[in-house]
């Protein structure tokens, strides 16, 4: 499935963002909305001068939250990236680097453990802005993996992920981009409503 998704569509240059910071917010702000939304709230943040750890810490709720109101449910995530920052600045002081040095277990229970992160968060953290290899499963991965019959369509997030960890070699770069592509495979062929089967790079794969 990779070795046919990566010849179809080639890199996807995942995940937009150019610090751990960015990359992070976008992961939060990105929870029920598409990325355009999210691409808007980050260039107003960037605006503001706000997209920094000490701007962020320091930054009211309040004021917080009308910058990220193109994302959605803003008073909500503004809430979540201040838990996020208050959990970066206690168990970190703020540094990605101290943060990357830690197993990717550990940081996943620690992630988990705050307020408004869950599981596919938590996860796009840790591949994305600290180059773990831990797969990201979302709303495409399930719809691409229980179509072609490789699980059931009431799998939960851990069945998901194991079939990708189980399977596949331990590297961060590989995740990346495997679920780039199926993110790429589901807006543009295994759409939700009405999938475009024909012409699909996986249009012959056969199913278990």
């Amino acid at each position: 499935m990779y070795e046919r998704l990566y010849r179809a569509f080639g890199p996807q240059g995942w995940w937009p963002g150019r610090t751990p910071l960015e990359i992070s917010v976008g992961a939060i702000l990105t929870q029920n909305t598409n990325w355009s939304n999210v691409a808007r709230a980050i260039r107003t943040l960037k605006e503001a001068r706000c997209l920094s750890f000490a701007a962020l810490r320091a930054v009211q709720e309040r004021r917080l939250a009308r910058l990220i109101r193109p994302a959605g449910y803003f008073n909500m995530k503004a809430r979540r990236l201040k838990h996020f920052i208050r959990y970066l600045d206690r168990c970190y002081a703020g540094s990605f680097r101290r943060m990357r040095r830690r197993p990717p277990q550990a940081l996943r229970e620690e992630l988990l453990a705050v307020n408004g992160i869950g599981p596919e968060t938590a996860d796009s953290i840790l591949l994305y802005a600290l180059k773990k290899p831990v797969f990201v499963v979302d709303a495409y991965t399930r719809r691409v993996l229980s179509r072609h019959g490789l699980v059931g369509e009431d799998a939960d997030y851990g069945r998901l992920q194991a079939v990708f960890t189980d399977h596949l070699p331990a590297r961060a770069p590989l995740f990346n981009e495997f679920h780039a592509l199926i993110v790429r495979l589901g807006k543009d062929y295994c759409k939700k409503s009405r999938p475009l089967c024909r012409g699909c790079p996986l249009e012959n794969e056969t199913k278990v």
